[in-house]
C-alpha cells in the first residue's frame, strides 16, 4: 500500500468537502475560498465524519501512483482553504528590479527590455524593494499547484547562474556554486 495514500485527510472545523458522484469531482470549501479537483474513476473517495479516505481497486502501478497523488492533492486543497500558501522570489543582480500594478508584474532582469508577466487573478502578488537589499516578489494563493507553476515560470525568466548567483531564486534556496577560472590553476 501507498504510505501517503493510506493516511486519511483530516477535515478541520470550518471546512466542508463534498463529492459529486456523477463527475467524480471533489470540492473543498473553507474560510479562504473554494477549490475543485477531478478524481480518476478508479480511485474511491470516502468521506466519513471529519476524515476523507482514498481506496484503490488493484495494485497496478497506475492505481498505486494515483492513490497517493489524489490524497496529496486533496490534503493540499484543505490546507490551502484554511491557511493558504506563500512563495517568495528574490532577484539577485545589479539593476534587477520588480514592480507590480495590480496583477501585472514588471521585471527588469538585465535584458535590453523589461519583462511583463500577467499573474492569474487567483494569486495575489506584491513586490518589496528596500535600499541595499535584493527585490523580493511575494505570491500568495489558496491553490498550491497554480502557485508553484507561476513561481516556476517567473524563476525561469532568469535562472540563477552558478558563478555569481545572479538571477531569480526562491528565498532560502541554496545554490550550488562553482569556482571561477582562477581556481583551476
Amino acid at each position: 500500500m501507498s504510505r501517503i495514500g493510506k493516511k486519511p485527510v483530516e477535515i478541520p472545523s470550518g471546512v466542508t468537502i463534498s463529492l459529486n458522484k456523477n463527475s467524480n469531482e471533489v470540492s473543498v470549501k473553507g474560510p479562504k475560498g473554494e477549490l475543485k479537483q477531478n478524481i480518476d474513476r478508479d480511485i474511491v473517495v470516502e468521506i466519513n465524519d471529519n476524515i476523507v479516505e482514498f481506496k484503490r481497486p488493484t495494485d497496478q502501478i497506475r492505481h498505486r501512483a494515483m492513490h497517493g497523488l489524489y490524497r496529496s492533492l486533496i490534503s493540499n486543497m484543505v490546507k490551502g482553504v484554511t491557511e493558504g500558501y506563500t512563495k517568495q522570489l528574490e532577484l539577485v543582480g545589479v539593476g534587477y528590479k520588480a514592480a507590480n500594478t495590480g496583477n501585472l508584474l514588471d521585471l527588469s532582469l538585465g535584458y535590453s527590455h523589461n519583462i511583463l508577466v500577467e499573474i492569474p487573478s487567483e494569486l495575489k502578488v506584491s513586490t518589496l524593494q528596500e535600499k541595499g537589499k535584493n527585490p523580493i516578489i511575494t505570491l500568495e494563493s489558496i491553490d498550491k499547484q497554480l502557485l508553484g507553476a507561476v513561481s516556476a515560470k517567473i524563476r525561469s525568466l532568469r535562472k540563477p547562474e552558478p558563478y555569481k548567483g545572479k538571477g531569480v531564486k526562491f528565498v532560502g534556496e541554496v545554490l550550488r556554486r562553482k569556482a571561477g577560472k582562477s581556481a583551476g590553476k
